[in-house]
């Protein structure tokens, strides 16, 4: 993360150093997963920016289709 946002970050009072328990800087990325009961990823989405997220149709799907409906 370039020190820029470290500053803005520090500034905000955001302190992602004790956060993430180390150096590294690093954000989380929203994420979403279903999983069966076999430990099988039936659908999984993921994006850095956190203003996209999957359309709520395509995990309703994923869902639907664990339960067999």
């Amino acid at each position: 993360m370039p020190e820029y946002l470290r500053s803005f970050y520090r500034e905000k009072g955001i302190d992602l150093l004790s956060w993430n328990g180390d150096n590294s800087w690093t954000l989380p990325v929203p994420a979403n997963f279903v999983i069966d009961s076999n430990q099988q990823i039936l659908y999984a989405s993921g994006d850095p920016d956190y203003t996209t997220r999957p359309d709520p149709s395509e995990l309703l799907e994923a869902l639907r289709s664990l339960a067999g409906i």
